[in-house]
């Protein structure tokens, strides 16, 4: 299993809305990929401008062909990425 936790900032607060937004939509259309264990996002209650994905592959193939699919092409790329600071985490699940 491939897993990874990314920390996105907002580069600029008033964005919180419309990037929840794209954010949500990337997510369901994750959820549908091959691999696609589970794939969270939430958004910071206390700071707004933080979310934090959430994601669990089948494998690290898996996590790359996503790369290639439409929520990261169309959606995260493009119109969530050029707006956030990124910090991801490759993460190991310690209990199932």
């Amino acid at each position: 299993m491939f897993c990874l936790n990314v920390i996105l900032t907002l580069k600029d607060a008033a964005d919180a809305t419309e990037i929840e937004g794209l954010l949500a939509e990337a997510c369901r259309l994750s959820r549908t990929e091959p691999g696609c264990l589970r794939f969270d996002v939430y958004h910071a209650e206390a700071d707004p401008a933080t979310f934090v994905l959430v994601e669990h592959w089948a494998s690290e193939q898996a996590w790359q062909d996503h790369r290639e699919a439409k929520a990261f092409k169309e959606i995260y790329e493009p119109q969530v990425l050029p707006r956030v600071e990124r910090v991801p985490h490759r993460v190991k699940l310690l209990v199932e």
